[in-house]
């Protein structure tokens, strides 16, 4: 609409005033604050009716796990699927404040959805047969690949530039690795590790969403700063044109995310579920893809790595020697089994990833 009103304006003589004021919605910087205001707005003023909707559906809550930290059984009756309310907020600020000519914005924000609904079906599963399994691994992966290998191709075609289908190194600028159309692959891997990375962190009130709203913010600099060519090329990183616009999509998240934060925080009124871990995961995968920094997200979003490996390691371990290397994984039950308590790790977790990302962030001048 804003933009409408712009041309609109151009077109009749007298409107300078109008104009001068309606201009300000060309800025990616005043609209991302914009998509965070109403991200967070929307969440906050709905936030309680759909805690109250999804416990009278969900009557029991999210199952517990009884082989888990027996302090989680406390938690028992709990409502799933608060990655509604950050879904709905995103949607919400990202359609009234990104350009809606951006295929970048839209390309994201597909991946998003996808990957949300294929957390909500597997939360669905959870809370209808009252059951810490949703549906087959291995299908659910198969449909995660399918959404990122479509939207990695897609960003691929979009570009259509030789080093849409290489790899960035930091720290060294002229060193980049060509894959070819091997790339789409490894695109979708990123997307699709980011995505269940999230969702591997998600077992405590408020881990996951912090630090992803820490990452989120991270990338929305580099968004801003890889889709505008002069910062780009000052920074001596690869200038994307378009990207700039995943900058209010991230600040759509960031807010809605702050308002997920007011219900999640210990004792949560609400989880958040696959349906918002593997989306939000999934999301800044996309962006880490489309901005051409995959490597980066890696550091900036090391403490989702922590948690995959964690999970990995331990079952390699068991499965060739019988014994395991953690007490439990993912990483975070293993503090618990240490003594730690919930806020304790929580926080000193937030306070990692805050490291993370200004390590991340580092990679952009030191190249």
């Amino acid at each position: 609409m804003f933009y409408w009103l712009i041309e609109l304006s151009n077109t009749f003589p007298g409107f300078g005033a109008v104009r001068t004021v309606l201009n300000v919605f060309r800025y990616i910087t005043f609209r991302t604050g914009g998509a965070v205001v109403t991200g967070a707005l929307f969440v906050f003023l709905f936030g309680p009716w759909i805690i109250d909707h999804l416990r009278i559906r969900q009557g029991k809550g999210q199952p517990i796990r009884t082989d888990g930290p027996q302090s989680h059984l406390a938690k028992k009756g709990t409502p799933t699927m608060g990655g509604l309310m950050i879904l709905s907020g995103l949607t919400v600020g990202t359609v009234l404040w990104a350009n809606p000519l951006n295929p970048y914005v839209w390309i994201v924000l597909a991946v998003t959805l996808g990957f949300g609904f294929v957390g909500f079906y597997d939360d669905y599963l959870k809370v209808t047969k009252q059951t810490t399994s949703g549906f087959g691994g291995k299908l659910r992966l198969l449909i995660e690949a399918v959404i990122a290998l479509v939207a990695c191709y897609a960003l691929v075609r979009l570009n259509r530039d030789p080093a849409s289908t290489a790899l960035t190194i930091p720290f060294l600028k002229d060193t980049v690795l060509h894959f070819g159309w091997f790339f789409v692959v490894f695109g979708a891997f990123v997307i699709v590790g980011a995505g269940n990375a999230v969702n591997l962190t998600d077992g405590l009130d408020g881990l996951a969403i912090v630090p992803v709203m820490i990452a989120t913010a991270s990338f929305a600099m580099i968004a801003y700063l890889a889709g505008n060519a002069v910062f780009a090329d000052y920074l001596q990183i690869k200038y994307v044109a378009g990207t700039g616009e995943l900058a209010v999509l991230c600040g759509a998240l960031l807010g809605a995310g702050l308002g997920f934060l007011w219900f999640n925080a210990p004792p949560a009124s609400i989880f958040m579920g696959d349906t918002g871990s593997l989306a939000l995961g999934g999301m800044l995968g996309a962006i880490a893809v489309a901005v051409k920094h995959e490597i980066v997200l890696a550091v900036i979003g090391g403490l989702f790595v922590l948690e995959a490996v964690s999970v990995i390691v331990q079952v390699v371990s068991f499965k060739l020697t019988g014994k395991r290397i953690f007490r439990m994984a993912p990483i975070h039950h293993h503090f618990e089994q240490l003594g730690w308590t919930e806020p304790q790790i929580v926080i000193r977790f937030w306070i990692i990833s805050v490291m993370l990302a200004l390590a991340g962030l580092s990679t952009l001048k030191l190249r």
